[in-house]
């Protein structure tokens, strides 16, 4: 059973910094043609891609809205991927969601979602 769990979010002030983090269980993480995204959904708004990376390999894609503030990064060890976010602005308050797709099964499946708040 593919499992994904999130955790890190929280309320954080315009410029502070928030890690976030999803560990997978239940498929082969690090297997070629799996991509770990991060996606996020503000209220009254479309759920929209933020970052994405392969886990073999380590390519990375990011949002225009979040390239040079937000990092994402993996640790195949662990089977967890994160999401580094800095500089945080009121605009990047949503619920975050980790994705799990591979780009050559089936396999897609959602996290839970973890609210980041960025108010003063």
């Amino acid at each position: 059973q593919v499992q994904l769990v999130e955790s890190g979010g929280g309320l954080v002030q315009p410029g502070g910094s928030l890690t976030l983090s999803c560990t997978a269980s239940g498929f082969a993480f690090a297997e070629y043609g799996v991509i770990m995204s991060w996606y996020r959904q503000a209220p009254g708004k479309e759920r929209e891609l933020v970052a994405s990376i392969a886990t073999a390999g380590g390519s990375t894609n990011y949002a225009d809205s979040v390239k040079g503030r937000f990092t994402v990064s993996k640790d195949n060890a662990k089977d967890t991927v994160y999401l580094q976010l800095n500089n945080l602005k009121p605009e990047d308050t949503a619920v975050y969601y980790c994705n799990a797709k591979h780009r050559f099964t089936t396999l897609e499946s959602w996290g839970q979602g973890t609210q980041v708040t960025v108010s003063s």
